[in-house]
């Protein structure tokens, strides 16, 4: 029996150490093909974003939006109307509620409501039947009085009467006239008069109606002149003085002025309120104006130095401040002039007439933009429009 005995063959070639070692240098060079791939795409993509955003900033460089188109106004130096606005009401002069001193029953209405009356014209009769009887009473009194005062009169001149005779006959004549006169002024008191001339109201009274003293017959009202009556702070009483013109503004007549001037200033300034009262008396010759109606009233105060001033339009009122879009001319690299805006904060002072006083922040013609505010941003190209500025209103809003 034969047996076959497995022998290991030979290994061929390289011995296993030097084997080992091709491994690591394959996977070294594997790592470095990797990484070059990687590196050329990261730096692709590096690339192409650069290459993005350099070609988007290129084209909006070149394709600016076209000049807005705005009306420019220039900033002028001005001497703006120095005004003090306050609100108020208007009075009477002369306005009365006519009553009668004394009572009685009405027999007669001698007015016509509304209509106007002199002074001392008869308004209302009440009943004086009685009071005409005395009259008649005491007149005969005073005739025999009379007689009898001229008979001792003669008979002491003739010495033939003592000389008490004609004291007690002047003494009885007298009163009789007392008499008299105190009945005509009674009989006087039952006939109501206007105490001056002027409008009358709504009759409140009818005939036959028994009226007590003091019950209001009509109103009377003089509207030849109207008091107006406001008030202005304590701080502003200083510029105020007796004789300075006032405009009256109501609102029944819109984009219409009274004028007048202060006649009063109260000395008094107001605990509660720290105000003080101003009177003005208003000429009313059209008797258009009424008391009781609300008015705005504008105190005309010295000049004040000229002011920087632009339309109103051209400044914008916002929480953060006032601004104003200011134009600027500067020259392009081909040589080619643009206009920009570029919004420019400014202290405000006050608005008269449609125009707006820059205390600080513009000087004497610069250009600012007055319409198109709404369409702009700080350090856009704007393009002058020929349009017209808009005109000032004639009856401007009131602050």
């Amino acid at each position: 029996m034969t047996m076959n005995i497995a022998t290991e063959p030979k290994l061929q070639g390289k011995p296993i150490d030097e084997q080992g070692k091709k491994r690591p240098v394959r996977m070294v060079r594997w790592f470095i093909i990797v990484g070059l791939l990687l590196g050329v795409v990261v730096g692709g993509l590096v690339w192409f974003n650069y290459f993005r955003a350099r070609m988007i900033a290129q084209f909006f460089a070149n394709n600016r939006p076209p000049p807005a188109s705005v009306s420019i106004a220039v900033a002028k130096s001005e001497v703006v109307p120095n005004l003090l606005t306050a609100v108020g009401g208007l009075a009477a002069v002369h306005q009365v509620n006519v009553t009668s001193d004394v009572s009685g029953r009405i027999t007669d209405i001698l007015f016509t409501p509304g209509a106007h009356v002199k002074a001392d014209a008869p308004l209302v009769q009440l009943f004086d039947a009685p009071d005409q009887g005395d009259l008649a009473n005491f007149k005969a009194q005073a005739t025999v009085a009379q007689l009898q005062l001229d008979r001792a009169k003669q008979l002491a001149a003739r010495q033939f009467g003592p000389q008490s005779t004609v004291d007690q006959a002047q003494a009885t004549y007298d009163q009789a006239l007392a008499g008299i006169a105190k009945t005509e002024a009674i009989i006087s008191q039952k006939l109501v008069r206007a105490p001056f001339e002027g409008e009358l109201g709504v009759r409140m009274v009818e005939v036959g109606q028994f009226l007590n003293a003091g019950t209001t017959i009509v109103s009377l009202t003089d509207l030849n002149e109207l008091y107006a009556n406001f008030t202005v702070t304590e701080k502003d009483s200083g510029s105020l003085k007796v004789g300075q013109a006032v405009r009256i503004a109501v609102d029944a007549y819109p984009g219409r002025t009274f004028e007048g001037k202060i006649t009063t200033i109260e000395p008094q300034i107001m605990a509660d309120t720290r105000n003080i009262r101003v009177q003005a008396t208003i000429a009313n010759p059209d008797h258009i104006l009424k008391p009781g109606m609300f008015a705005t009233t504008t105190v005309v105060l010295p000049d004040k130095p000229p002011v920087v001033t632009v339309p109103e339009t051209a400044v914008d009122y916002t929480l953060y401040g006032d601004s104003v879009f200011l134009v600027t001319e500067k020259k392009e690299a081909d040589g080619k002039s643009t206009l920009t805006a570029v919004r420019t904060f400014v202290q405000t002072g006050n608005r008269v007439e449609g125009r707006a006083e820059i205390v600080k922040g513009l000087k004497e013609g610069d250009r600012v933009v007055a319409v198109g505010q709404l369409k702009l941003q700080s350090g856009a190209a704007v393009a002058i429009s020929t349009d017209p500025l808009p005109p000032v209103p004639a009856t401007p809003p009131r602050y």
